[in-house]
């Protein structure tokens, strides 16, 4: 999978929103109801890699591969970053991004998610 990819699949998810944040902390932001579920680093030298929350069991797992580690200021609450996401398989990438989206997804109102099923029944967007 590739950034294009990656970042449309982020974008498709009920009730996504993408947000570039410019300096100083350049970073483009994919959240759910205001919680923040992934993030792309946008400036040189970390340009496009990605950050996503983990569940606790997997964060010493996937830490321990090549090409993952910490991420920067997030790490101590289990973000982990894919230095580069070409080199990691969209059938396990893909699962982190929806388990980071269903950790952010938890974490609204009722009314919140009331309305982001609301708003994507109107548009034909399947939810959770």
């Amino acid at each position: 999978m590739d950034v294009a990819a990656l970042k449309r699949h982020c974008r498709s998810l009920p009730g996504s929103a993408e947000t570039l944040h410019g300096a100083p902390a350049n970073i483009l932001v994919y959240d759910v109801g205001g919680k923040r579920f992934a993030y792309f680093k946008t400036s040189e030298p970390e340009r496009w890699r990605f950050s996503v929350k983990v569940a606790p069991e997997r964060f010493l797992e996937l830490t321990d591969q090549p090409g993952i580690k910490p991420a920067r200021w997030l790490g101590h609450h289990r973000w982990v970053t894919v230095v580069d996401v070409s080199a990691m398989p969209a059938v396990e990438l893909k699962p982190l991004v929806a388990w980071s989206y269903d950790y952010a997804w938890n974490r609204l109102t009722g009314r919140q998610r009331a309305a982001i099923r609301d708003e994507a029944s109107g548009a034909g967007v399947p939810v959770r």
